[in-house]
């Protein structure tokens, strides 16, 4: 028996990192998955974005799960593919209980030196992002009359200022109010909505050189192992990245009937990063 048998879950960022891990870990707890990331450019983003062959495996592992699984290409951008696949989702798989809101991308950035694109895509993804995600998902939820539960991926930013990431932090600092709305507009629904908070996690989304370049402004050409003598000493627990599991811990207590009365929360996964 899982913790998730018979239920479904929608997880956007599903590709690769944080939201294929999440994918798996549920289809092993019993879960059947809808599951979407995009083959669309963003033009601000230093690092290569998943291509449709990670989501094609984040696909077979959940198989090998042996859950079932649909997985579309579908921009969080684009609020028509999202609904087109959340509804393919529902009729294939039959139902919706969870909902992982997780995709996000960074580009850093001086505040004042930033381009309007990159401060506007940002917005687009991770924050407008979100609630298109939440608009074409969580209906489903509501409809079905049998509760659920929504996790929006936030970050340690919203919560700690850091140079050259002034849109990502506005982005997931807004997101703790859209999710603290949403869960008084959920609750007569039995419909709970909490944030999670990553600290520094080892993807693609850090292991770059321009989160290098953030992390040691002072050289000219940072490698992983200068990026990381300095992120090491930014958490208090002897750690240098988290990987993307031990943010599916919290996320898979989040949704599970274990955390029933925990609703409008944020959620903390950093190492002690925030101390």
């Amino acid at each position: 028996m899982g913790t998730l048998d018979g239920k479904v879950a929608f997880i956007t960022g599903a590709g690769r990192g944080q939201g294929r891990s999440h994918a798996v870990r549920f289809a092993r707890e019993g879960a059947d998955i809808i599951a979407v990331d995009t083959t669309a450019e963003a033009k601000s983003v230093p690092y290569s974005l998943a291509t449709a062959e990670d989501l094609a495996e984040t696909a077979r592992l959940v198989e090998a799960e042996g859950r079932r699984i649909l997985a579309r290409d579908a921009d969080v951008r684009d609020l028509a593919a999202l609904t087109t696949a959340v509804e393919e989702g529902v009729k294939a798989l039959g139902r919706l209980d969870i909902v992982v809101a997780n995709a996000g991308i960074s580009s850093p950035a001086p505040t004042l030196g930033m381009s309007e694109d990159t401060w506007q895509e940002m917005i687009d993804i991770n924050l407008t992002g979100v609630w298109k995600s939440l608009k074409a998902s969580v209906p489903h939820i509501v409809e079905s009359g049998h509760g659920g539960s929504v996790v929006i991926t936030s970050s340690v930013a919203a919560m700690v200022a850091q140079e050259n990431i002034a849109h990502y932090a506005a982005a997931k600092a807004g997101l703790v109010s859209l999710m603290k709305v949403l869960a008084k507009e959920l609750a007569p629904q039995s419909i709970r909505v909490n944030t999670v908070h990553p600290g520094t996690v080892g993807t693609d989304m850090v292991y770059n050189e321009s989160t290098y370049r953030l992390f040691r402004p002072d050289l000219e050409n940072p490698e992983r192992a200068d990026f990381e003598a300095v992120a090491g000493t930014m958490n208090r627990l002897p750690v240098t990245a988290l990987e993307p599991e031990d943010i599916t811990n919290t996320v898979l207590f989040l949704v599970s009937d274990a955390a029933k009365y925990i609703t409008g929360t944020t959620h903390v996964v950093d190492a002690g990063n925030a101390l």
